[in-house]
């Protein structure tokens, strides 16, 4: 359908002539503006200009272990929103986007998908035929092999996740995408931390280790969850006094007992010692302020480490290590220095947990040093937040960079930061308070940045750890599994006299902590770094404020003397489960999303995405997809309205369309602000509000009169294209296929390039009220066609409105389009304190009131 060209300057002028399909629709709008975008670069980063020009994100990257789910399009829907905002404000938009690929959950479903294991000592098989998911046994393969297959997975993951975040619509520049296992993110890790480790911030010590025995590796505090779990009190004699324990498995490694210094029953055996039963080993008897008089028999066993509080007794006290507990989570073949090798020794040796304590138990009941029996009991135990058995506390030589001893700068980082919205400052600040161990950075896996050193190995075969061998700067990224330090060669691996490798890779959070370095060019693209470092802002979900957020200050502190990497964090909630249980793979209860774009289209699912508020926890709702289909419809038809009419020279006028004008000022004006400040959910609302009244209210008002060739004709359609062009305008960052298809029609250019609207670009002079009232108005009187069963086109003979003495004014000034709207007769009007409208189809039998346009109207 062909429209003439033309309209008031600054009233949505078209630019070129519209073409309006005959049948609108939806379908397949996504893969058309998609391809389209990408073809002319709408959303490529533009390198130019001063630092205030750009507004850049620090996008999260999610991790590569499957499906995304619907939680995924909710949370970057909301990033998507805000860049696309700020980039119609002007700004130059760096929006890039990674991939968070190494990592525990990566090598889970490798060994999973492809039937491996790794075995690092085998050699790299080229041959190598991974037996696949059904296999009864996991083949062992090297670690050449094992991240090789690693990569494969990842790189078809990637794809899918790129393609349906593209089919959502994310407006990122997908020039500037990157992994977390890539050459350059590597690089940038392995920087990282060699500029922690010259000045201490990074240090190595053999200590007390959070250790999973299922994944074999060390775990960090930020990775903890309790879990409740059913457990056991036992009352055990040692000697004369008596302790209450839920892990009597672990007597052969009990180096003290403890009571609470002011404890009258203890203090005057504080110094002595007693013997610990079924083994004999004299321990002391202690006095430390964190033991809880209320809790048990009052004094505990101190055994190394049946929890955090042990090492924290044994560090403080300054007591001395029996470990009885291997990596593998099974009680040692030899009993610890100063424990016999008894026969009760030998029954505990090679058994795993439970069955230590049962044997144990049992021992203890027959010895008569187990007093009554367990008291059943529930109790929270520490668990890795994706493992499956509790964890447990092994001795183990591990990397950290310090955190505790900067606790207090660290709170004040997160005071700079502003915080949308603003309660979440509280969880952060709760967090570094609560810290109680340096961030452990090292993990015992194999898929992940190596920690870049190897140690010089003495004549006599010792690794001198206090040694290490660093590779140059320009060197990295490294692999020392492979390489060979400076001034040594490869046959003097693991050799005396020669060197070893660092054994372990970097927790995937020392990683993701440097996405702002990684994604900026950190050290390599010293311009890119300038214009987009410091970020703007980081979008997350509230639960990795500990970790993400957290360890991305804590690097930025280190590296940048003191910077915060962003100025603003928006912080988004959880997708909840009918249930309102988070949906998370774990819990099985996950929905993906392609099913749903297809069904309802993209809009329509970042619509129901776009109405969770920031920071609030959001439940899945299909109904809410249906509204936002409905929604996107009523724009292709509205537009299609609109862009049909026939069109007369002129500008705005007429009041009523003054008022529509002044409304979508407002409306301007409190969407910008909000957005500005992270807020995108009230955006949507209001415009979404504004825009069903106006199809239902103010196209009502105004059709007949905008099918006219008089100058009436002409204020009502200049005011509909500049509140199309608005309304688009608005819209383009929540809807942005259908916006952009509907822009097409009578605009050159890209929407999602255009000028955000301003508030104030309509030169002011309406008064809202004239359209606020005259809607109400006319509802009542579609309603009153509705009840009596009538078309919407019967004539009405008399609508008689009370109202106050302004609202009736305002009226008065639209009475004219209102008769029209409402095939009205005769309108009175009556001042009057309580607002009524009553409409009279049958023929009026009182004398007339005053008739709206009488004069002095």
């Amino acid at each position: 359908m062909q429209c003439r060209e033309g309209a008031a300057p600054g009233y949505g002028n078209r630019t070129m002539t519209a073409t309006v399909p005959e049948k609108p629709s939806l379908d397949g709008l996504e893969e058309r503006w998609s391809a389209r975008w990408e073809d002319a670069g709408i959303y490529r980063f533009e390198r130019t200009g001063p630092r205030s020009q750009v507004f850049s994100i620090d996008t999260p990257p999610p991790t590569v272990s499957g499906s995304l789910h619907v939680g995924h399009v909710f949370s970057y829907t909301h990033t998507d929103t805000v860049a696309r905002f700020w980039r119609m404000r002007g700004k130059k938009v760096f929006y890039p986007i990674g991939w968070d690929d190494n990592g525990l959950p990566t090598e889970r479903r490798v060994q999973n998908y492809f039937g491996v294991r790794c075995d690092p000592s085998l050699h790299y098989d080229p041959a190598v035929e991974p037996p696949g998911a059904k296999a009864k046994q996991q083949l062992p393969v090297s670690r050449p092999n094992f991240v090789e297959l690693c990569h494969k997975l990842t790189a078809q993951d990637e794809q899918a996740f790129e393609d349906l975040f593209r089919r959502l619509g994310l407006s990122v520049d997908w020039t500037t995408t990157y992994t977390t296992i890539s050459k350059e993110s590597q690089r940038v890790s392995q920087l990282g931390f060699l500029r922690l480790l010259g000045p201490g911030y990074a240090y190595q010590r053999v200590a007390p280790t959070l250790w999973d025995v299922d994944f074999q590796t060390a775990v960090a505090q930020a990775e903890l969850e309790d879990r409740e779990q059913a457990g056991a009190y036992h009352r055990i004699r040692f000697g004369d006094i008596e302790i209450e324990t839920t892990r009597p498995e672990l007597i052969p490694a009990c180096v003290a007992l403890v009571a609470h210094p002011d404890d009258p029953r203890f203090k005057p055996r504080f110094g002595d010692t007693v013997p610990s039963p079924l083994f004999g080993v004299d321990v002391p008897v202690l006095a430390h302020p964190l033991a809880d008089p209320e809790k048990g028999s009052g004094i505990a066993m101190i055994c190394t480490f049946g929890d955090v509080t042990d090492v924290v007794w044994w560090r403080e006290l300054d007591l001395p290590v029996r470990s009885m507990l291997g990596r593998d989570g099974r009680v040692v073949a030899t009993p610890p220095d100063g424990v016999p090798g008894n026969e009760a020794w030998q029954e505990l040796a090679g058994a795993n947990v439970k069955q230590a304590r049962a044997r144990i138990v049992e021992r203890l009941r027959s010895s008569g040093d187990l007093i009554g029996e367990p008291r059943a009991i529930t109790h929270p135990v520490k668990f890795f937040e994706k493992g499956d058995r509790p964890l447990e506390i092994v001795t183990s030589r591990q990397w950290f960079i310090k955190v505790l001893e900067y606790k207090e700068p660290l709170k004040d980082k997160g005071r700079e930061l502003r915080w949308h919205p603003p309660f979440m400052e509280t969880r952060y600040e709760n967090w570094v308070e609560g810290l109680n161990s340096d961030w452990l950075i090292s993990r015992q896996r194999f898929f992940g940045v190596p920690f870049p050193l190897w140690y010089p190995i003495g004549d006599d075969g010792e690794i001198r750890f206090e040694e290490p061998l660093l590779p140059a700067e320009q060197s990295l990224p490294v692999d020392p599994s492979t390489d060979v330090p400076p001034g040594y060669s490869e046959d003097q691996r693991d050799q005396p006299g020669g060197f070893a490798a660092d054994p372990d890779v970097m927790d995937t959070w020392a990683t993701s902590s440097l996405t702002p370095q990684i994604a900026g060019g950190w050290e390599t693209d010293d311009e890119l770094f300038a214009m987009v470092f410091p970020y703007d802002v980081r979008p997350q979900a509230h639960d990795i404020i500990r970790t993400w957020l957290f360890s991305t200050v804590v690097r930025s502190y280190q590296l940048h003397d003191g910077a915060l990497p962003w100025a603003d964090a928006a912080i988004s909630g959880w997708i909840l489960d009918p249930d309102r249980k988070k949906m998370s793979k774990s819990k099985g209860n996950v929905v993906t999303p392609m099913a749903l774009l297809e069904q309802y289209g993209s809009d329509a699912v970042r619509y129901w995405a776009a109405n969770g508020r920031p920071g609030t926890d959001t439940a899945f709702d299909e109904n809410q997809m249906k509204n936002g289909r409905r929604l996107a419809i009523k724009v292709l038809n509205a537009s299609k309205f609109v862009l049909s009419l026939p069109l007369s020279e002129g500008s705005p006028s007429a009041p009523v369309d003054l008022a529509l004008l002044a409304g979508l000022d407002g409306l301007v004006a409190e969407t910008t602000t909000a957005f500005e400040g992270y807020d995108y959910a009230r955006p949507l609302e209001r415009t979404e509000a504004f825009f069903w009244s106006f199809c239902d209210d103010y196209l009502e008002l105004v059709k007949n009169r905008a099918y006219s060739a008089g100058p009436g004709g002409g204020s009502a359609s200049a005011t509909l294209e500049a509140a199309l062009a608005t309304f688009l305008r608005l819209f383009a960052p929540f809807l942005p296929f259908v916006t952009e298809e509907v822009w097409s029609w009578w605009k050159d250019g890209s929407v999602h390039r255009a000028a955000w609207p301003e508030a104030g670009e309509f030169g002011g002079g309406g008064d809202p009220l004239v359209l606020e009232v005259a809607s109400t108005v006319l509802r009542a009187i579609r309603k009153a066609k509705s009840e009596a069963k009538v078309s919407q086109r019967a004539p009405v003979e008399l609508v008689v409105v009370r109202d106050t003495a302004d609202r009736l004014d305002a009226l008065r000034a639209a009475g004219s389009d209102l008769r029209e709207a409402g095939s009205v007769a005769d309108l009175r009007l009556e001042e009057a304190g309580t607002p009524a409208v009553e409409v009279t189809l049958a023929p009026p039998a009182t004398a007339p009131a005053e008739p709206v346009g009488a004069p002095g109207a």
